[in-house]
């Protein structure tokens, strides 16, 4: 059994859009990313990367969802290109529902390399990167 806090977050990244923000995440969500070492900090920066990741992602599914407390974990499996990979989101909600931390794990190394390679190049055409 899954809960509305991790399945809004589910359906928005299934659907691609992450338009309602607000609803989603705290102001001063700490987003960690598989490829960066410093983590963004922001709704707005947080945004702007889940932007760009929807498009990146090829056949994006989430396979696993489990939740427990304040966090939640989501497994998915999507392609770039040639290369396939998995990964988990992991959320930790804050106590008005909404996402404080969302941290992003990816493997193989070779998938984690082409979401570098294609989010660097997605983010400097769009002038943030």
């Amino acid at each position: 059994m899954t809960s509305p806090r991790s399945d809004a977050f589910r359906k928005a990244a299934e659907e691609g859009d992450f338009s309602r923000l607000e609803e989603l995440f705290a102001d001063d969500v700490v987003f960690r990313s598989p490829v960066v070492y410093e983590p963004y900090r922001g709704r707005e920066a947080t945004g702007v990367i889940l932007a760009a990741v929807v498009r990146v992602f090829e056949d994006f599914r989430y396979v696993d969802q489990v939740e427990t407390g304040a966090v939640a974990v989501l497994r998915f499996e999507a392609r770039i290109g040639d290369r396939e990979l998995e990964g988990v989101d992991i959320l930790r909600f804050g106590a008005d529902g909404r996402a404080v931390e969302l941290t992003v794990m990816v493997r193989p190394m070779s998938g984690m390399h082409a979401l570098a390679e294609r989010m660097r190049e997605m983010l400097e055409a769009a002038g943030a990167g």
